[in-house]
């Protein structure tokens, strides 16, 4: 300072204080403060005059323009305000008012001396004016000044409590805040209002607050209120309150007597309502409603509507004084009304008035309780709930108490309505419990007398309610002071008054003491909290800054905590203690004496005296001995917080000695790593000075490990941020650097679980990266690099507004630490997890999402809507601005009003704005992911419909905003709102169009291809569009599922579509899929079934299923079953008797449910995984050898290998069932990197393996995703001798563990990051290509992947690959280069000359040519007719083309890879051709039949070329190839259920499919073999066993395809047959074993409801197969079912309504409807002369009837008969039915058929046969009423029909045009007729038929001969029977020239009588009656014959 100032400084100070203070030069002013702070502190006297100097002056000291002058003009404030007393408060307004205009924009310290500056003004007194100034401060339009006003306001309050801070100004200011425009300033409100609901309770703030809030303020409100538990306790008294105190610590004599008046000073002070809000007028509106008008009124609803406007008006919470005198008399008139809703309404009036007004409605309510008590007679429940709640509103609110009313209540109580005398008495109980123990004290003596005199009234209700009272008053005051009066009871009134006491005794001690206990505990936890209120900010109340877990702990405990204090009776203590509670983390002070009294017990005096002393030897002396008496203390966690405390005391963190230092370290991190729970408040004590530690290089690593520590015990979330703060501030830039090194280390050791992600980037980005220093920014760097490894990509966008240069280092970080995902296993935990420090980090992927609601204020909503399109377009922009801040990262938190506001928009009339509104709804998903669907309210659809629009912009942007709403929310959810739009016309062809295409896409990455299913009706719709872009999209989308799902899925799903759609779809699928076969829409079911998303779950479920079985063995080593002795396994040592094996709780199977299955790629094993193979370790092995294993000593390891090798050869069975154990601990030791134990353990290996191989296990699909990973990973290892043996490993596996399966493991290898890992495997794929053959596995189509490593930089890779490929180039030859894949020129150069040097080398060594071996092999196969190469997957695919197996099923069997001679050839051990596979098909073992099959497979899909010659050998042999298909079906799945692979059930369903799929081979199966296979394959449908299956549900698919397609195409009568004969009962010997355990009949109604279904499908295409069936075997079949049930069975049924016995019905009632009459004509094998009648005659007469009354069919015969035998007897006018009369009635019939659009094709056909029977008869003369049209059509028609009857066609085969109608009008347009062709190959089919010289039978045939003969057989004798036959026959002959016989087929190699000789002696053959007709007449023969015989057959 110059000589000049220091002059003028000293003239100064000899001027007055106010001119010094107001002087010009700042120095001046400055020095004036000091010296004014110095004399203020040096005052003692409150009283003292210069204070009152003083006072006047800092209004405008504080008020200086200059900062440092202004700091300490408040310096010297709060000197000043510490001085004085209450007097000064009268200059608090000046003074509060210019620190508010000047000081609280001004530096933080400013600020905070501000706040402390009004805090001491509450102190003395002032809060009134406090928080005037604060009114003021809250409307600073500079929000940085609003956030310390709210911050003291919270400060005071929780410090001082509302006694001293009246909250009622508060809560006015608070409105205002909620919806301020800054953040930060409406966090610190929330704050404060959580700080008011600790104070004045929840209900309160709501009922004040809430209605003024918005939405999502109150939401987040209600959330943080949870949080808010028990009452707070002021920490602060005002000045005055601490003189009294030192008065009372001045005179401790009278402290005793004091106790109890502080602990009701001590006690919270509860704030009522009433007293927070401002008073409301209701008189003057009262006045301007019509009150008094009303009141007066006649009619009474009149007067109820103005007392109710009273009640509405009266229902304020507080209500201005006035005079309502007049108003109480009006109403003291209306509780008399006569009208009850007037009186109710009056009362309810009475009980608000009195609740707003207490204590001012006193008078009144003493004048209305006589009448209200009176009024109590009524009985009317609403009266009486309206009198309840007035009178006890009216006690409550203090309008009088019981002592004002008493003698009111002796009147009631004398009442002669015993109902007024227990009302009133009740009232009087329920008051006197809601009094304290005082009041009643001072009432019991008058209201005993009254309840002893009632306890004698004649009335129950009333002595039970005086007895109430008398029990409230002993339960507040006890029984003593009523002694006396009860003396006078009996002993029966005394016993019933004490048993109520009692009863009610525990509620009285709960309910008395535990919530003093709760909130005593409550505010003790708080007042510690509070003790560092000045440092905490009203925003740190919310749960933003506390954990997630903490807020629902606190959820919770909360009920359950007060249920606990209510029902306990005095354990409420311990119930509160055991709550959690929040950890008070702030420690308190305590003096070094208090530490060293409290430590005496634990240290030496001696110690502590030491480390106290200046030198530094002794202190060292002393630390060392402290450390050894803390290390041998055994109750360290009571002695931990004193112990740290002593140490930062003495020697403190101020110490120079370096040795000293380090030592403090280490003991302070033996403590935090010894206790079992380290106070959060020890970290704190500690954390400033080990930061400073961390800084020094001399005791970086004590420090580092000491942090450590600390994370461990309270985790690191806690530890970091306290950190953040401490580095912030730090002046030391080292401190930064290496703390930011450390958290590096940190975040690697704990990951991210514990942390608060978002502070840590903020501190990254504010502090670190923004560090001048270098060192500090490359630590961040390093820090914001290891972040990204375990959150990934994603926290590029939180740094996209750092520097370029850092970016560009950052993104070098990132290439050094990849994504590993959060799931990367810590390396350490932390001990005690502490719920209020572990934090999820903010979204399932470890980043935070930023809560957005308060951004979205009403105004931007508005806007969005504004009229000025400007303003909508910056309001949707502000929107994506908003995102783009929250780096695209929102919580869906108040978004919900935002997509409403949103959804207008997309109808916006501008086109520019619909599409801004697209992009920022396509922003809002990507930034919410998953939760855009909940909160979205349905705006996709609104959406999709911007797909309308014609312009391609428009659409092109819609569909962007798609792929972000698919990319967030998954496309299943999306499919409801698309089937919407593609139904909606408005969306247009082009619309349709672009989302068909944008499906196509996306239905393919769907996770459950199944959910696309949906959307298949509208594509199906979409084919019919008049668009052909859209048609021709729709049609792909279709192609596209149907290759993900497979037809039989999408079938089902469009069955029910309408027909013409249908055949449409039908149509454009079979052209896209016409090389596709089922068994290939089987396999793309398969795949789709085994998605990635799918596999783990399924191989979880069902992996144990899924294991390698052994050829030959008839039991499949699937894992042996535990046992239950435990094997004893001798070793050296004598003394260990115990078994080292113990599997008797071994429980493989559930181990193996933990494991994923088809994982390929090695990761570490967690911490949890090693937990668990210690546990496993440890119970399924011997003591001695467990912890051998589980040494960290690798000797002690390799001794417990050496015991378990000396133990293999004797327990293989052991081993096997703890295999899965002990190779998770060699992937352990695979793990490590002692190479001495890991040479043991590659030594031991190969012994297990051959083990496994003798006892011919093959490793389950969990033990090989166990161990295989990381084998293969490893196979790399640095050390060459470790590589050879891993490589021979791998090679041994091939023994236990198929080929096909191992491959994988392999390839995954081969992108390892480890070059010599891929080499190695490039190498084994080579020694594979070279021992097993390339086409072993499916080797050939790994060899891309193998091409593509020629392109690597690494040489050694490249050589490693050129050498495989030249292997397989020695195996293939030129074919290699089919299998290679797309090579560059460079690529294709190098392996052509490395091909050539193969070549020669080969030449040199003789080994031939390449690829020489493979032709040789192929030239085998076609000479031998061998399969051998079947296995290469290749060629089973192409012979078994679309086979229903899976990719899988292609390869061998995993055994066979072990069998192959010699090496370089697989062996030929497959069947030579297909008899020789049928024989091993016929020897019924599943494994080895699964040969035969593949053959067979082979020759029927040969059989399907039409050019094929097979065929004819495969039809003799059908039969026989099903009957042994038939037996293998059981076999095969009950080999797969006792634990085999399911592929032999595959490979029999699937020869079957092949088989029926070939017509002609389906109707050579037997009904024998058809009954057998048709059984079986329904009994495995209804068995539960076969879903549980590996690939279960594939199977069921399969065989319910199977039995579509043997129905479909098998011989339909023997079908019929075989069905109606399965609705009996099934032999229970048939049921699969073991069966469900059900009843017999539960099981066969099942089964018969499968049958009846296939019956339906048979049934419902009678019509159009009627000539394919033998209608006499059909109706024998039915006849002997129903003969077998029996009439009363039939009744019985008929009743129960029997699903069987009603489909039996079914089939007969469609064949008599589809043959009329005629059916009669095919019961000869039905013996219908029997007595009694058989049962289906009477049935077929009932549906005779029943059709001819519906005029279904036209009658040609009498109806009704009842004996079929002699037609005559029943019939004895045969001319009244003349012939012409029926034949008028046939042709009737005729017409009516051809005049149907469904029939006319049969009534065509109808006709022409009754032409040929009957040539002189003109049907035109039939037909002259109908039109010209009708008549040519038919004329048409019939030549059309003889046509195709001499080409020898059936009516079916070809479509004829639609009739016109029959009525003269004018002739229609022909249109093709809708016959429905059930078969695509039907044409295929009937050619077949052709070919085979036979024809079809045609309709028309059958019906004209059959009404013949029924005509004719009317007659009554036999030889009239026998003449009739004769003339039939003769005029047959006579007509029938050219036409066609067929003789029908024999069924089961017996001929029906249908064959065979005529009766008159001429051969069958010259008959040319038509085969219809012959079918007939075969009937009335065989009837002719019985009747000759003179008796009938039994059936």
């Amino acid at each position: 300072m110059s000589t000049e100032d220091e002059k003028l400084l000293k003239e100064a100070k000899k001027l007055p204080w106010d001119e010094r203070l107001q002087h010009k030069n700042w120095k001046v002013r400055n020095d004036a403060n000091i010296d004014l702070a110095a004399l203020c502190d040096s005052i003692t006297d409150p009283k003292d005059a210069r204070l009152r100097e003083f006072g006047p002056l800092f209004k405008k000291t504080v008020a200086d323009s200059n900062a440092p002058v202004q700091e300490k003009a408040l310096d010297a404030l709060l000197a000043f305000q510490r001085a004085a007393d209450a007097d000064a408060s009268r200059y608090a307004k000046e003074v509060c008012d210019a620190i508010v205009a000047k000081c609280l924009t001004g530096r933080p310290k400013t600020v905070e001396k501000a706040q402390a500056a009004f805090l001491l003004w509450v102190e003395l007194e002032a809060a009134e004016v406090f928080l005037e100034s604060m009114e003021k401060a809250v409307k600073n339009k500079v929000a940085k000044a609003v956030v310390p006003a709210i911050d003291v306001m919270f400060q005071a309050l929780s410090e001082f409590g509302t006694k001293v801070v009246p909250p009622k100004k508060i809560l006015k200011m608070l409105p205002e805040l909620f919806d301020h425009p800054d953040q930060n300033v409406r966090a610190s409100s929330k704050g404060l209002t959580l700080e008011l609901c600790r104070w004045i309770g929840k209900d309160p703030v709501k009922s004040i607050l809430f209605e003024k809030m918005r939405d999502t303020m109150k939401k987040e409100l209600e959330a943080e209120l949870a949080n808010v538990s028990g009452l707070a306790k002021p920490t602060r008294k005002i000045r005055s309150e601490q003189e009294k105190e030192l008065e009372e610590e001045a005179v401790p004599e009278t402290s005793g007597a004091n106790t109890s008046e502080e602990a009701a000073a001590d006690a919270p002070v509860e704030i009522d309502e009433y007293d927070l809000v401002d008073p409301v007028d209701i008189l003057a509106p009262l006045e301007k409603s019509g009150f008094w008008d009303g009141v007066k009124a006649t009619k009474w609803s009149e007067r109820r509507d103005a007392v109710a406007e009273l009640t509405k008006l009266a229902s304020a919470k507080k209500i201005a004084h006035g005079d309502f005198h007049e108003i109480c008399r009006t109403l003291k008139k209306l509780i008399t009304d006569v009208n009850l809703a007037v009186a109710v309404e009056a009362i309810q009036a009475i009980g608000n008035l009195a609740r707003g007004l207490r204590a001012h409605f006193s008078g009144n309510a003493r004048m209305l309780l006589p009448v209200l008590l009176e009024k109590l007679k009524e009985k009317k429940p609403t009266m009486a709930e309206a009198l309840n709640q007035t009178l006890q509103a009216m006690h409550k609110s203090g309008c009088f108490t019981l002592i004002d009313v008493i003698e009111d209540v002796r009147v009631a109580v004398k009442n002669k309505v015993p109902l007024v005398r227990s009302s009133t008495l009740t009232w009087v109980a329920i008051c006197i419990e809601t009094r304290n123990k005082a009041t009643v004290l001072k009432l019991h003596k008058e209201y005993v007398p009254i309840c002893m005199e009632c306890l004698n009234d004649g009335t129950p209700e009333v002595r039970d309610a005086s007895f109430s009272v008398l029990t409230a008053i002993a339960k507040m005051v006890g029984m003593k002071p009523l002694e006396r009066s009860l003396e006078k009871l009996d002993d029966v009134r005394k016993k019933k008054l004490s048993d109520m006491i009692g009863s009610s005794s525990d509620t009285v001690l709960s309910s008395g003491t535990a919530p003093i206990t709760t909130s005593g505990a409550a505010t003790s936890a708080r007042g510690v909290a509070d003790s560092m209120s000045m440092k905490r900010s009203a925003a740190s109340m919310l749960s933003g800054k506390k954990p997630v877990q903490a807020a629902a702990a606190t959820k919770k405990s909360g009920p359950s905590k007060s249920t606990a204090a209510k029902k306990t009776d005095g354990g409420s203590q311990s119930k509160t203690s055991a709550a959690p509670e929040i950890e008070d983390v702030e420690p308190a002070e305590m003096s070094l004496e208090e530490i060293e009294e409290r430590l005496r017990s634990v240290v030496k005096a001696e110690t502590i005296s030491q480390l106290k002393s200046s030198v530094w030897k002794e202190r060292l002396e002393a630390i060392g001995i402290l450390k050894q008496e803390v290390e041998s203390l055994t109750e360290l966690d009571k002695s931990a917080e004193l112990l740290i405390r002593l140490l930062c005391a003495v020697p403190g963190w101020s110490e120079k000695n370096v040795q000293v230092q380090q030592q403090v370290i280490e003991v302070i991190t033996y403590i935090a790593s010894t206790v079992n729970k380290f106070p959060k408040r020890c970290v704190v004590l500690c954390l400033l000075g080990v930061s400073e530690r961390v800084a020094d290089i001399k005791t970086r690593i004590f420090a580092m490990k000491c942090l450590t520590a600390f994370c461990e015990a309270v985790g690191p979330g806690f530890v970091f941020d306290r950190l953040y703060k401490i580095m912030k501030e730090h002046k030391n830039p080292k401190v930064l650097s290496e703390g930011i090194l450390w958290m590096v280390s940190a975040v690697e050791d704990f990951g991210i679980s514990n942390l608060k992600l978002k502070d840590m980037i903020d501190f990254c980005k504010d502090i670190g990266l923004q560090s001048s220093t270098a060192v500090t920014r490359n630590a961040t760097i390093k820090l914001i690099g290891m972040l990204h490894k375990f959150v990934g990509p994603d926290i590029k966008g939180f740094l996209s507004d750092v520097k370029p240069a850092l970016l560009s280092a950052l993104d070098t970080e990132y290439e050094k630490n990849p994504f590993e995902g959060v799931a990367a296993a810590p390396k350490r935990t932390v001990r005690v997890l502490d719920t209020a420090s572990s934090t999820s980090a903010g979204s399932s992927d470890g980043l935070p999402r930023e809560d957005i609601s308060a951004k979205i204020t009403p105004t931007l909503l508005k806007n969005l809507g504004s009229p000025d399109w400007k303003v909508r377009l910056e309001s949707i922009d502000a929107v994506t601005k908003i995102v783009e801040d929250a780096n695209k990262r929102i919580q869906p938190t108040g978004t919900a009003d935002l997509f409403s506001a949103l959804r207008g928009r997309l109808y916006d009339s501008n086109k520019n704005l619909v599409m801004a509104t697209l992009s920022t709804i396509g922003s809002l998903a990507s930034a919410m992911g998953p939760s855009v669907e909940k909160s979205s309210k349905g705006i996709l659809a609104d959406v999709l419909k911007c797909l309308g629009d014609n312009k391609k912009h428009m659409r092109e942007c819609t569909l962007t905003a798609l792929d972000s709403w698919v990319a967030a929310a998954q496309l299943d959810k999306m499919v409801p709102y698309i089937i919407v739009s593609l139904g909606d016309q408005k969306t247009g062809s082009e619309g349709r169009k672009d989302l068909f295409d944008w499906l196509s896409k996306h239905v393919s990455k769907m996770g459950d291809p199944s959910e696309a299913l949906p959307l298949l009706k509208p594509s199906a719709s979409s084919l019919m569009d008049k668009s052909s872009e859209v048609r021709k999209v729709a049609e792909s989308f279709m192609n596209e599922i149907l290759r993900i799902c497979g037809q039989e899925v999408v079938g089902r799903n469009l069955k029910d579509l309408p027909s013409p759609t249908l055949a449409i779809v039908s149509e454009r699928l079979k052209l896209s899929t016409v090389h596709e076969g089922f068994s290939e829409s089987v396999k793309m079911v398969t795949t789709s079934m085994s998605l990635p998303s799918k596999a783990g779950l399924k191989n979880n479920k069902h992996g144990p299923n899924d294991r390698g079985s052994n050829v030959g063995k008839p039991v499949s080593q699937r894992g042996l079953p535990a046992r239950a002795s435990v094997t004893m396994v001798s070793t050296q040592d004598p003394a260990q008797s115990q078994a080292l094996f113990n599997i008797k709780d071994s429980n493989k199977e559930e181990r193996e449910r933990r494991v994923l299955v088809r994982k390929f790629k090695f990761e570490e094993p967690r911490r949890e995984q090693i937990d668990e193979l210690k546990i496993d370790l440890f119970k399924h092995f011997r003591e001695d050898v467990s912890l051998r294993l589980w040494n960290s000593d690798f000797k002690r390891q390799i001794d417990g290998i050496e015991l378990l090798q000396k133990a293999l050869p004797s327990s293989g069975k052991e081993v096997i069932e703890l295999l899965d154990i002990l190779l998770r601990w060699f992937v352990l030791r695979f793990c490590e990197s002692n190479t001495t134990c890991l040479l043991k353990v590659l030594d031991f290996l190969p012994e297990l393996f051959d083990i496994l191989k003798d006892q011919s296990y093959m490793l389950t699909e969990a033990e090989a995703a166990i161990f295989l990973p990381c084998l293969i990973e490893k196979s790399g290892h640095n050390i060459e001798k470790v590589r050879e043996k891993m490589g021979e490993l791998i090679k041994q596996m091939v023994n236990i563990y198929s080929l096909p399966k191992l491959l994988p493991y392999v390839l995954e290898g081969l992108r390892s990051k480890n070059n010599r890992t891929r080499i190695e495997c490039v190498d084994i794929i080579g020694y594979f290509i070279d021992h097993h053959g390339t086409e072993v596995g499916g080797l050939m189509k790994n060899l891309p992947s193998v091409a593509a490593l020629t392109a690597e930089r690494d040489g050694e890779i490249r050589k490693a690959a050129l050498n495989t490929l030249a292997t397989a180039y020695k195996n293939l030859g030129d074919d290699v280069w089919r299998y290679v894949g797309k090579l560059s020129d460079a690529q294709r150069s190098m392996l052509d000359d490395r091909f050539k040097w193969k070549a020669r080398e080969m030449d040199k060594r003789r080994e031939g040519r390449p690829g020489d071996a493979r032709a040789a092999l192929r030239r085998s196969l076609r000479e031998n007719g061998s399969d051998i190469a079947e296995q290469s997957g290749e060629v089973v695919s192409r012979s078994v083309s679309g086979s229903m197996i899976s990719r899988d099923f292609g390869y061998a069997d995993a055994h066979m890879d072990r069998h192959m001679v010699p090496r370089q050839i697989p062996a030929a051990t497959g069947p030579a051709d297909w008899r020789e596979a049928l024989k091993i098909v016929a020897l019924g073992l599943p494994e080895q039949s699964v040969e035969g099959m593949k053959v067979i497979c082979h020759e029927l899909t040969q059989a399907a070329d039409p050019e094929s010659t097979v065929l004819e050998d495969l039809i003799k042999e059908a039969d026989r190839l099903v009957s042994c298909l038939a037996v293998m079906v059981p076999k095969t799945f009950n080999f797969s259920l006792s634990g085999a692979s399911s592929r032999s059930c595959k490979y029999v369903l699937n020869t079957l499919m092949q088989t029926f799929q070939i017509k002609r081979l389906a109707h050579a199966v037997k009904e024998g073999t058809l009954d057998n296979l048709i059984t079986e394959l329904l009994l495995w449908l209804l068995d539960e066993r076969v879903p549980l299956m590996d690939d279960g549900s594939q199977l069921l698919k399969a065989l319910n395809v199977l039995m579509l397609k043997i129905l479909d195409n098998a011989e339909r009568t023997s079908s019929f047959v075989v069905l109606i004969n399965l609705l009996r009962p099934l032999d229970p010997s048939r049921w699969p074993s073991p069966t469900p355990a059900e009843s017999l009949a539960v099981k066969n109604q099942k089964f018969s409801d499968l049958v009846v279904k296939c019956l339906i499908k048979l049934t419902k295409v009678l019509q159009s197969t009627m000539y394919e069936v033998d209608l006499d075997r059909i109706l024998q079949s039915i006849h002997i079912y129903l003969q077998e049930l029996g009439m009363e069975e039939i009744r019985r049924r008929a009743g129960a309504d029997d699903k069987p016995l009603r489909m039996v019905k079914t089939v007969l009632h469609e064949l008599v409807k589809l043959r009329g009459t005629a059916i009669k004509g095919h019961l000869s094998m039905v013996p219908i002369d029997a007595e009694p009648q058989p049962i289906i005659l009477a049935y077929i007469d009932l549906n005779l009837q029943t059709l001819a009354a519906a005029r279904m069919l036209t009658p040609s015969g009498p109806m009704g008969q009842t004996h079929w035998g002699d037609a005559a007897s029943n019939n004895p006018n045969p001319s009244s039915h003349s012939a012409d009369a029926q034949l008028k009635q046939e042709l009737a019939a005729v017409f009516k058929k051809i005049g149907d659009k469904q029939t006319c094709t049969i009534g065509l056909y109808e006709l022409y046969r009754i032409t040929q029977l009957y040539p002189k008869v003109d049907i035109f003369a039939q037909l002259q009423n109908a039109s010209e049209a009708f008549r040519t059509y038919i004329r048409d028609g019939l030549a059309q029909v003889e046509k195709n009857a001499a080409a020898g066609r059936t009516p079916s085969s070809l479509p004829l045009s639609t009739p016109p109608p029959i009525a003269a009008i004018p002739s229609p347009k022909f249109a093709p007729s809708p016959v429905h062709t059930k078969s695509i190959d039907s044409k295929t089919d009937y050619n077949e038929d052709n070919a085979s010289g036979e024809t079809l039978p045609f309709r028309g045939q059958g019906d004209a001969t059959d009404q013949q003969t029924e005509r004719y057989q009317t007659s009554g004798t036999l030889d009239a029977l026998r003449e009739r036959m004769k003339s039939i026959q003769a005029a047959a002959i006579g007509h029938f020239d050219g036409a066609q016989a067929r003789p029908l087929a024999s069924m089961n190699g017996s001929n029906m009588l249908h064959g065979g000789t005529r009766l008159d002696g001429e051969p069958q053959q010259q008959s040319n009656i038509p085969p219809m007709d012959e079918r007939a007449l075969s009937g009335l023969q065989a009837r002719m014959e019985r009747l000759k015989s003179g008796s009938m057959e039994s059936l």
